[in-house]
């Protein structure tokens, strides 16, 4: 199992997008994947359209308990591989500033419940969905996670808020989960012919160097026409959905070949084999 934490600090940048759009291609490669949703706007349990829970993330969070958790995950509407985690508006109550180390290890204790709940295991994905704040629903998410995937956009302020949440990343990593590492910055919305987008992606690199991702995810209207339809971006089936969709193939691809091999760089361009698995998917 691989648990993805999907952050940034500035709202408004498509974070939720990227969680989507992973999922749409984990649905389609047959990866079993949950999405943990705890941003209180609840977007992503919105666009899922899970079965209606007797739980979610705020009854986890206050009790993460076999109950709790059985109440709270459903099916996905999206179709069979794709469970939720329901958020809920509540879990802002829970968005301490300064989280005790309680608090802060309650989403890792779900996750440590959840797996003595099975056998084996359902799930070769967890997607955590994070608010654009750092309080404990972020921190607790990075807590919990292996692999921080930090998403922007190609604008002045995206930038300065990746900055923070890589910072937020290295904190947490020192202070609270040793095993965290950031999975790379995907660069979200990117207009290709923009010199604008093109000066703040080679700013990031001079930043962020080789974490910033090999692959950019396009800006197209597809996007928000299939999350306004509650579908899968790889459903969608016009040209632009088709691009995006590859993008996200690509970097599902990745996630999944460092999760095979720890020691691989993850700005590594990609290879043969992963763009045949994107273009294949």
């Amino acid at each position: 199992m691989h648990t993805v934490s999907v952050l940034s600090l500035k709202g408004g940048v498509g974070k939720t997008t990227v969680v989507l759009g992973l999922a749409s291609a984990a649905l389609r490669r047959g990866v079993r994947t949950l999405v943990i949703d705890l941003d209180p706007q609840c977007n992503a349990t919105s666009t899922l359209e899970p079965e209606e829970s007797k739980a979610s993330i705020y009854d986890v969070l206050q009790d993460p308990s076999e109950e709790n958790l059985e109440q709270a995950i459903r099916p996905s509407r999206w179709g069979d591989g794709i469970d939720v985690l329901s958020g809920s508006e509540d879990a802002e109550l829970l968005n301490h500033p300064d989280p005790n180390e309680s608090r802060l290890h309650r989403l890792k204790d779900a996750l440590r419940t959840l797996r003595d709940m099975y056998d084996e295991f359902p799930y070769h994905l967890v997607l955590l969905d994070c608010p654009p704040s750092l309080g404990q629903l972020t921190r607790s998410a990075l807590v919990a996670a292996d692999r921080a995937l930090l998403v922007t956009e190609p604008t002045m302020f995206a930038v300065a808020g990746v900055q923070r949440a890589f910072e937020a990343v290295q904190n947490e990593r020192e202070s609270n989960n040793a095993d965290l590492q950031p999975l790379g910055v995907v660069v979200n919305r990117v207009r290709p012919r923009s010199h604008e987008h093109q000066f703040r992606i080679e700013e990031l690199r001079d930043i962020f160097g080789p974490l910033v991702m090999p692959v950019a995810l396009p800006d197209r209207l597809a996007v928000q026409q299939a999350q306004g339809a509650c579908m899968p971006i790889h459903e969608w089936g016009t040209p632009g959905a088709r691009e995006v969709a590859l993008a996200f193939n690509l970097l599902l691809a990745r996630i999944q070949r460092i999760s095979r091999s720890r020691r691989r760089a993850v700005h590594q361009d990609f290879d043969d084999d992963e763009i045949q698995e994107a273009v294949d998917a």
